[in-house]
């Protein structure tokens, strides 16, 4: 909570993280991240703030990913709560070998399902 009673900003960004992370885990179940070296970092985040949240109370984090690049692909969140939307944020997803740090092709597990639906 910041000093006006209001859940404060960077956990907005931990609930995007969140969110992230639990598409990376899923993606882990089909063989994807990290397997072969390689996984998924950030590069770039933002948020809107649209309403202030306050505590306590339940959210719920909507993710969205956009059109692949060759190495990274948008993300993009919605944060509501009691049926209003809270927040928006963005983040780009590069995906890098851990080693290296340098970028690395999307897996197919991320790439083609969202070729085929932009395509």
């Amino acid at each position: 909570m910041d000093s006006l009673g209001h859940v404060n900003n960077t956990n907005y960004f931990r609930y995007m993280e969140q969110a992230r992370i639990e598409w990376v885990c899923a993606l882990a179940v089909s063989g994807a991240p990290y397997d072969a070296g390689e996984g998924p970092v950030i590069v770039n985040a933002s948020c809107d703030f649209l309403v202030p949240l306050v505590y306590p109370g339940d959210i719920e984090v909507r993710m969205y990913l956009g059109d692949p690049g060759r190495t990274s692909v948008g993300s993009y969140y919605d944060i509501h709560a009691d049926g209003k939307k809270y927040a928006e944020g963005a983040a780009r997803i590069v995906w890098v070998d851990v080693a290296s740090g340098r970028p690395v092709p999307l897996p197919d597990t991320v790439a083609a399902p969202l070729r085929a639906l932009a395509g």
